[in-house]
């Protein structure tokens, strides 16, 4: 059996871990089983496996499955991982992506799902392997895609500092696209052409922090290259800033400074010309005040600012990225290439989008893996968590609504509806008029009678203090 379909099981209960087995190797897989974090770290110690499942909750063990995911992919990072769980909710998922985790399925898991995520991710972490140098100096592929008024602003806010050398700092919640940013910067900038190396600082265990950046010299080893040194010539991005260590800070602050450093364990210095991105999505300046991020490092990085802004402030885009992703996907997956309809496309852009663009992809190739490939991608084919469920042919009406007269309920309903549509097309009340089929003066009427105030760019319920 070859290396690549070595597969690690790691699941407290034996029953759940040996049906895993069973199932992988009547499709051709080799399996080895763990029931504890000790025995995982051993396997993957002794031969990294192609692929780990991992559940997340793990009996009588010092480490739950997100502290192995973490060491895994700070360790291993080519070694793809799956996460199961019993008790899953979007919090432990997004955390299991956030760090490194290929996909999450929630037991119990549906065996054709669960067989499609494996070789996806299989063949993803092939393609990795295959297009490692090219991928880090090129790029993924996917392009920045909207015409939102927010979205221009920000292309137009990085066109002005792709020619230049000035550090960025690019801010927002997880999954808006802040390494496509940093990317857009790389590709359009004097430095083109040289490295662009991504320092992931939430996943690099701290104690190796300085090994990855600076590289290291051991005695009869040689001297091996660190991310920093990688990077010469061209720009090195600090993705999650705020998760480095306060003694890595220091050291970066210096090479900021000097542009040269020492490898671990060596005498001489090496030279470096770069140029430095940075990303956080968390609040620095909250960061600095305890004591874990230094002010001084902050005022080097943010030299220019740039927010990135999140899913909801650009939902005219949602159907735009959407198209994207399906066509993304059937020229690199060979998915169908299917249509989102009007219904669709409306229900994505009424939705709230805690994961951001991220999210939006995910499930357009959820979607178009599940489905049957055929026709229209339509409300009912999305899923269940994203469209409303129906009862009898009609939507279920919220507990709050439920409760009230009928004229309250048309009343309340109006107001969501309305607030709902004029944040879809990002405060244009002509576009929102159009759509719900009135004339713009009777949109504003109906406005002030709900008390909906619109500023422009969102829509929100009157404060009655205004």
């Amino acid at each position: 059996m070859s290396d690549l379909n070595d597969i690690l099981i790691v699941d407290d209960e034996k029953d759940i871990r040996q049906l895993i087995s069973d199932i992988l190797e009547d499709e051709g897989y080799a399996t080895r089983l763990a029931g504890t974090s000790d025995d995982a770290i051993k396997e993957v110690t002794s031969k990294p496996p192609s692929l780990l499942i991992l559940d997340i909750w793990l009996k009588d063990s010092d480490m739950d499955g997100i502290d192995i995911l973490k060491k895994v992919k700070s360790e291993y990072p080519q070694v793809p991982v799956v996460i199961i769980s019993g008790h899953g909710n979007i919090e432990i998922a997004v955390a299991a992506i956030k760090q490194g985790a290929y996909d999450f399925i929630e037991k119990p898991f549906n065996i054709d799902q669960l067989l499609v995520v494996i070789r996806r991710a299989m063949e993803a972490s092939r393609l990795r392997r295959e297009n490692k140098e090219l991928r880090q100096k090129d790029g993924p592929i996917l392009e920045m895609i909207g015409h939102s008024t927010v979205f221009k602003t920000l292309v137009a806010q990085l066109d002005k500092v792709t020619k230049s050398n000035g550090r960025v700092m690019l801010s927002g919640p997880s999954g808006v696209g802040k390494e496509m940013a940093a990317r857009y910067i790389h590709s359009h900038s004097d430095r083109a052409s040289a490295p662009f190396v991504i320092v992931n600082c939430a996943t690099i265990e701290p104690d190796r922090m300085e090994d990855v950046l600076f590289g290291h010299e051991g005695r009869g080893q040689g001297a091996h290259q660190g991310l920093l040194e990688q990077a010469n010539g061209g720009v090195i991005y600090f993705d999650e800033v705020a998760d480095m260590p306060l003694v890595t800070q220091s050291k970066i602050l210096r090479v900021l400074v000097d542009q040269k450093f020492q490898r671990v364990g060596g005498n001489e210095e090496v030279k470096v010309d770069l140029r430095v991105i940075s990303s956080t999505s968390r609040d620095l300046k909250q960061e600095i005040d305890n004591k874990t991020f230094r002010e001084e490092l902050y005022h080097r990085l943010n030299v220019v600012p740039i927010p990135v802004p999140s899913l909801e402030q650009r939902r005219e885009d949602i159907p735009l990225l959407a198209d994207y992703f399906i066509a993304h996907f059937n020229k690199t997956q060979g998915l169908a290439l299917r249509h989102l309809s009007d219904d669709a496309s409306a229900m994505l852009q009424t939705q709230n989008w805690p994961g951001n663009v991220r999210q939006l992809k995910n499930l357009i190739e959820r979607v178009l893996i599940l489905g049957d490939g055929t026709g229209d991608i339509l409300v009912d084919d999305l899923p269940n968590d994203i469209s409303s469920e129906t009862s009898q042919g009609g939507s279920i009406v919220s507990g709050a609504i439920a409760t009230m007269p009928l004229r309250e309920a048309r009343e309340a309903f109006e107001r969501e509806y309305l607030i709902a549509q004029i944040n879809r097309f990002g405060g244009n009340i002509s576009k929102t008029a159009n759509f719900v089929g009135m004339e713009r003066s009777a949109l504003h009427r109906k406005l002030k009678s709900l008390g909906v105030v619109s500023s422009g760019k969102s829509a929100r319920i009157q404060d009655d203090a205004e």
